[in-house]
């Protein structure tokens, strides 16, 4: 474990082994929210062999996703639209000055407070499609699949979109926020009962952010069968 500050003073505690999931046979991943690749590029060093599909609706983001993708030999497929419980367009709330925070929802005061880099939005229409539309027939995933979410907050509208590809998957990483950092977030006994009832158990904190009171403000769990 190796402990790292930002430059608001919010120490961050992070696992580099992903509390044992390297150890599981993992062939696909599925990163939902995948901004300019930052979980992709690392998991694909954790699992060189897996095809890795990720999901970023931002524009720009997208186009830095994009190139990495390019250069991966066929083993990074990349998709620009989001993923909820709905087929449609939504409305994306961009954060000009940190994409990676940019939510379908919006964000609270709390939020601002502790993140001021936030406050900087741009109403973005996106388009939205479901998990299970996307992974739905002909396509076909290998069960030693691993599904990230990093949705700000829209985790629960992916989960319940996407209960079939869930049901598949062997494990489950999904950012969580403690602190309420953007209206009507998913909360963590949801996303548990949610994860539990399509066979998951809780198997702890890959990463959590701290507070400079020491409480924690979101962290990354994860879930395994």
């Amino acid at each position: 474990m190796r402990a790292v500050s930002n430059r608001l003073g919010i120490a961050r505690h992070q696992r580099g082994d992903f509390l044992g999931l390297k150890h599981l046979p993992i062939r696909s991943v599925i990163d939902v929210g995948a901004n300019q690749g930052q979980f992709a590029r690392k998991i694909s060093a954790v699992f060189p062999d897996a095809h890795i599909y990720c999901f970023e609706p931002l524009p720009e983001p997208f186009d830095t996703l994009r190139l990495w993708a390019d250069r991966q030999r066929g083993t990074v497929k990349v998709f620009n639209i989001a993923l909820g419980d709905r087929e449609g367009t939504a409305e994306m709330f961009f954060h000009a000055e940190h994409s990676p925070s940019s939510s379908l929802l919006r964000s609270t005061a709390a939020c601002e407070t502790f993140y001021p880099f936030t406050k900087k939005q741009i109403p973005v229409s996106v388009a939205m499609t479901t998990l299970d539309r996307a992974f739905g027939p002909p396509f076909s995933l290998t069960p030693d699949t691993l599904i990230k979410l990093d949705v700000q907050g829209y985790e629960n509208r992916v989960i319940s979109g996407g209960e079939n590809t869930f049901r598949h998957a062997r494990a489950c990483i999904a950012e969580v926020c403690l602190d309420i950092l953007y209206d009507k977030q998913a909360a963590f006994k949801d996303l548990v009962l949610l994860l539990v009832n399509l066979g998951y158990r809780y198997a702890g904190n890959v990463e959590q952010k701290y507070a400079k009171d020491g409480h924690v403000i979101y962290l990354d769990a994860l879930f395994v069968k």
